[in-house]
């Protein structure tokens, strides 16, 4: 054989070999077979879980203290006929279906709620408190991860009301303090696939404040990369009326604050997201005192790892930059990685999108940018298992359509104290669309 062409026939021979060790995709759903049995389940199973969402609504709990909330849930499921194992994780719980062989397909839901106070004035609005930092502070579910735990919750009882359609394992996952972006990480280091298998794909949705009935997908990056910044200046305290015989941290932490924001504007790459966020400033105890030191305290957030990069080179080079002009001792500069972006599987996202379009009509199912906002799915994800998170609008249209007119006023988005998703059409699709996301790869 000819050199060039026993080459050729390698690499072909090769790509083959490649393409035979790769999963492969399950023949594509028909929804329209199926949605008159799924939307009858649904409308069927929706009173009950209207009561089981004003309840979890009204008793929200904190990250890792989501005892009532997860012994509800894995009730629930073991209701259904679903295995489940509680604890994982401190507070997580893992609910597995067996239904034949075939993929084993990971669903997550989140349990925790936020140390904030609910505004909505909803007859079953969370007017519970909890010690959180030490002090007594509200708690509410103003992310929505409620209206999850119920779309969770339904699309478990549509997949085993349809189960004659579909073939493999359920892994239904429910995590604890996905607020603090450590829940993920927790149930894995508890040993998530290890003892339950490695799922072939998963799923997750997200409430936002687009029209109900509607979602919205992302091809690759979805969330942000999310790290933590912690600066201590170090000065030499003085009287206020004295400066000469101190070193002023306030000064160097200032000065910090506006010129960290040159990385951001002269460094990175100007088409590429980033943000240095500096919320907390603290120093001193009085008016004329100069303090011993400074403290400052903020988020990063990113999309791509080398804007992550320079983003963390550039904060720690300015922060030392500062102390050096004042001529003191080196700043301590803590900078600690988060969680990482959430970036959803372009072929499942395509097919999956195909299957919601079919489903739902083209104009129902729009693609949209990366939340700037971040999320500990992605600690799954980096397990290697394809995954797509996905969008599900909660508001009237009609509102939607009237705040986006000039001089509308804006609806609450997801940490607002006013946050309040329509339930029943809010359900309804997350229960439709997870459902036929789920069965779509387990044909």
């Amino acid at each position: 054989m000819h050199p060039q062409l026993a080459r050729s026939f390698c690499i072909i021979a090769t790509a083959i070999c490649s393409l035979s060790t790769s999963p492969a995709w399950s023949a594509e759903l028909d929804p329209q077979p199926i949605k008159p049995e799924l939307q009858r389940l649904i409308g069927q199973m929706y009173p009950g879980m209207r009561s089981i969402y004003e309840d979890l609504h009204a008793h929200p709990e904190l990250g890792f203290q989501e005892t009532r909330t997860a012994a509800k849930l894995a009730a629930e499921m073991r209701k259904l006929g679903f295995e489940v194992t509680e604890g994982i994780g401190k507070t997580g719980l893992v609910a597995i279906y067996r239904n034949g062989a075939g993929p084993i397909v990971m669903v997550r839901t989140e349990l925790d709620a936020l140390p904030m106070e609910e505004k909505t004035g909803l007859p079953y609005a969370s007017k519970a408190k909890t010690q959180y930092n030490g002090k007594e502070s509200f708690v509410a579910h103003s992310c929505g991860h409620d209206m999850h735990m119920t779309s969770w919750l339904g699309t478990a009882q549509a997949l085993l009301g349809l189960k004659n359609q579909w073939k493999g394992t359920l892994m239904f996952v429910a995590q604890p303090s996905e607020e603090t972006v450590t829940g993920a990480k927790a149930m894995l280091a508890d040993g998530l696939f290890k003892k339950f298998g490695k799922p072939d794909y998963a799923f997750a949705l997200h409430t936002g404040s687009m029209p109900y009935g509607m979602v919205g997908y992302v091809a690759g990056p979805a969330t942000s990369n999310s790290d933590s910044l912690d600066i201590t200046f170090h000065g030499r305290g003085s009287h206020g009326s004295m400066p000469d015989k101190g070193i002023d941290p306030v000064l160097m932490a200032s000065r910090f604050v506006v010129d960290v924001q040159g990385v951001i504007s002269r460094e990175k790459d100007p088409m590429e997201f980033g943000v240095v966020t500096v919320g907390a400033f603290n120093s001193g105890s009085a008016g004329n005192i100069i303090p011993d030191q400074a403290r400052l305290l903020g988020t990063i957030r990113s999309y791509k790892s080398e804007v992550r990069t320079k983003m963390h080179e550039g904060i720690e080079r300015t922060a030392k930059a500062e102390a050096a002009m004042s001529g003191a001792p080196a700043p301590e500069v803590k900078l600690v990685k988060g969680s990482d972006a959430v970036v959803n599987d372009a072929a499942l996202v395509g097919r999956t999108v195909k299957l919601f379009k079919a489903a739902l009509g083209d104009r129902n199912v729009i693609p949209i940018s990366p939340i700037t906002a971040s999320e500990d799915f992605s600690d799954f994800i980096n397990q290697g298992v394809p995954s797509m998170f996905y969008t599900l609008g909660v508001y009237d249209p009609k509102k939607v359509a009237e705040a986006s007119q000039p001089g509308g006023k804006p609806l609450p988005f997801n940490h607002s104290p006013f946050f309040a998703p329509e339930p029943e059409p809010t359900f309804k699709t997350g229960v439709e669309t997870m459902t036929l996301a789920v069965m779509n790869v387990m044909q």
